[in-house]
């Protein structure tokens, strides 16, 4: 330079750009991913329940799907992702993926980042940054903040990093993260609930994955840590002691909270959103109102009156994603009915910043609780005239919308798994036929025969000569006339550049649902079962049950001399594979389907569906019909015509 000074360029494990934090991203899935069980066994505190661990990682992936977006953006970009790109595009994630007190926290140390990182890359002064500023959203954000918690654990990270000498950015990340481990193993002594546990605090263990997580994208190496101990059961007194607040402002006893209430908002300022969080601290507890940065609220609190929460969201701006779980329902569960878990949940919306186009999930945790959604209307409308007409203004701001949470009767209610109940209509609308459901697919077959297959069965075929890519896929969801999007991927994109998709096609007009199809006979067993009738995620899960359930494999030539799992194949052996596994070689062509049908028939079968590709020899697929009629009968047999151009033949066993 021209004042003389030597110019050094910085090592990786000393900035980290956008790239860098989304590799971190990727890290902190994998350690919560790791440590979810211990994690959900910790938890306690404010709900005794089981999910903290699972709700962290469902976050993160939010998170990390928004920064693989970023990043596949900017990829054309000379340098790359900024670093402030992706660490926004994870903040704006994770709070509006955010699962859980404890997913809507850790969005705020995610927006620290991306906050501090707004001129530069992270490094070890905007680390330190980073966390003094993500520890003083986190206590904004908090109506009562409480000691012993996540927000001790990271006020102690942050301190540490702010008070470490050293310059390099592991050396700060190695000191936030040893700092949080320590307090972690003082929270205990700081928090009642969790004493008589035995336990640490949940959330705030999954902080300490992040931290740890940041150490070894840094540094290296991954710090050693204990398996904390789980808890036990018989240990845990009630979550609503002495430790919390039983009396509001007039000393009237503060009534047991039944649910758990989040949802975004939008169209909204600091001072409405500053109301409403004064208003849900006196409607219940466990209160959490996060921003993105940008334009997106996420509103978490735990209250008896679940209506009262929403209808207080309603006042502040738009609201959407609405999500309800009842307490009272996971009891139902475990002690029978009588626990007044069928009360309604009563939701007036008025105007236009009602609920138009909200979801509504109603559940219990880890339960299917059959809830319904009903829509009544004003005062005098006919229902029947209301199915084949918009709401007016009038309507809509006329319209009572009631949320009813229904516990059922009788026998046993169905197995476990959340139940999402439905898209609730725009207030003053009727209550929403499924028949009625503006619902479209996308399928992806290469193949003149495979895309006229999906075609006949109504949905939209992407595909053709070329390779299909994130980018076209994205625009072919964008082009949709549907409010509701199912994809059937049919193995063309890696699960990470679908994941990006899926977050990059949703938004306020559409609900986009990608399907786990990884072949095109997997999608046609899919497709074969798709209901429009059904709301839209019964539909894809049938759908998706249907995909997960069909065995799938290919019969190929190979093109090359290669190592596989079963030996070394030469140019124009015939391959078969189940899956992406090869686990037949053979010099000829015409054995080696055989030898695969008998493998992938061997465990059982009904039903096979032959897709014939365009250079298959002739008589094949009569071939291999007849193999199967005579060696396991019963099992029936489709031959269809793919044209596929990879594949010789592609193979579904349902």
């Amino acid at each position: 330079m021209a004042d003389g000074r030597e110019v050094t360029v910085p090592d990786v494990r000393e900035v980290m750009d956008g790239t860098a934090l989304l590799r971190w991203g990727r890290a902190c899935l994998e350690g919560l991913e790791t440590r979810r069980q211990e994690i959900n066994a910790l938890n306690v505190f404010p709900i005794p329940d089981a999910d903290t661990g699972t709700n962290l990682l469902a976050t993160l992936r939010a998170a990390v799907a928004a920064a693989e977006v970023a990043v596949f953006a900017a990829g054309t970009q000379a340098g790359g992702a900024p670093a402030h790109t992706v660490a926004a595009a994870m903040a704006h994630g994770a709070t509006v993926g955010a699962r859980g007190n404890s997913g809507i926290i850790i969005s705020q140390v995610l927006r620290g980042i991306a906050d501090a990182v707004r001129d530069g890359p992270l490094t070890a002064d905007t680390l330190r940054v980073a966390l003094t500023r993500a520890s003083a959203l986190v206590r904004a954000a908090l109506s009562v903040p409480i000691e012993g918690t996540i927000l001790t654990v990271l006020d102690r990270a942050s301190r540490c990093a702010s008070d470490c000498m050293d310059v390099t950015l592991a050396g700060v990340a190695l000191a936030a993260a040893d700092g949080a481990v320590k307090a972690l193993g003082d929270t205990p002594s700081q928090l009642g609930v969790l004493r008589d546990a035995g336990v640490v605090d949940a959330g705030a263990r999954g902080l300490v994955v992040l931290l740890d997580s940041l150490v070894a994208v840094t540094l290296g190496e991954v710090p050693a840590r204990p398996e904390y101990a789980r808890r036990v059961p018989d240990a845990v007194r009630p979550a609503y002691d002495d430790d919390r607040s039983a009396y509001d402002d007039d000393d009237r006893p503060v009534a047991e909270p039944r649910y758990e209430v989040m949802y975004l908002l939008a169209d909204t300022d600091a001072s409405r959103v500053a109301a409403l969080q004064t208003r849900l601290g006196k409607l219940g507890d466990s209160v959490a109102v996060v921003g993105d940065g940008g334009r997106w609220w996420s509103v978490h609190v735990h209250c008896a009156d679940a209506g009262a929460a929403v209808e207080a969201g309603i006042a502040a701006g738009t609201l959407s994603r609405l999500r309800i779980e009842s307490f009272t329902l996971a009891a139902y569960h475990e002690s029978g009915p009588g626990h007044g878990a069928d009360a309604p949940i009563r939701v007036r919306g008025r105007g236009h910043n009602g609920l138009a186009g909200a979801d509504v999930l109603v559940s219990c945790r880890g339960k299917n609780v059959g809830a319904d959604i009903h829509v009544a209307h004003p005062a005098g409308a006919d229902a029947r005239d209301q199915r084949s007409a918009e709401p007016d203004a009038d309507q809509v701001d006329a319209a009572e919308a009631v949320v009813a949470a229904t516990s059922g009767s009788g026998p046993a209610l169905p197995g476990s798994g959340d139940v999402v109940a439905g898209a609730l209509a725009v207030p003053g609308a009727a209550a929403t036929s499924a028949a009625a459901a503006d619902r479209g697919i996308i399928a992806v077959a290469a193949g003149e025969g495979a895309a006229t297959l999906f075609e006949d069965a109504g949905a939209v075929v992407l595909g053709g000569e070329e390779p299909v890519t994130a980018q076209t896929l994205l625009a072919a969801i964008r082009r949709m006339p549907n409010r509701e999007v199912l994809v059937l991927p049919n193995g063309a994109l890696p699960a990470h550049e679908l994941v990006a998709v899926g977050v990059a096609a949703r938004d306020a007009h559409r609900d986009v649902l990608l399907l786990p199809s990884a072949s095109v006979v997997q999608g046609l067993a899919a497709l074969a079962v798709h209901d429009r009738e059904r709301i839209a995620v019964d539909d894809a899960f049938a759908m998706s049950e249907a995909a997960a359930t069909t065995r799938w494999g290919s019969l190929r030539a190979a093109t090359q001399r290669a190592l596989t799992m079963v030996g070394t194949c030469a140019p124009g052996d015939g391959l078969g594979l189940v899956g992406h596994d090869v686990v037949v070689i053979d010099r000829d062509v015409r054995a080696a389907g055989p030898m695969l049908l008998d493998r992938m028939l061997a465990v059982g079968g009904e039903l096979v569906t032959l897709l014939m590709g365009a250079t298959a020899p002739d008589g094949l697929g009569t071939e291999l019909a007849a193999h199967i009629a005579q060696g396991f009968p019963g099992v029936e047999v489709i031959v269809y015509s793919g044209g596929q151009r990879v594949d010789l033949v592609q193979i579904g066993v349902e």
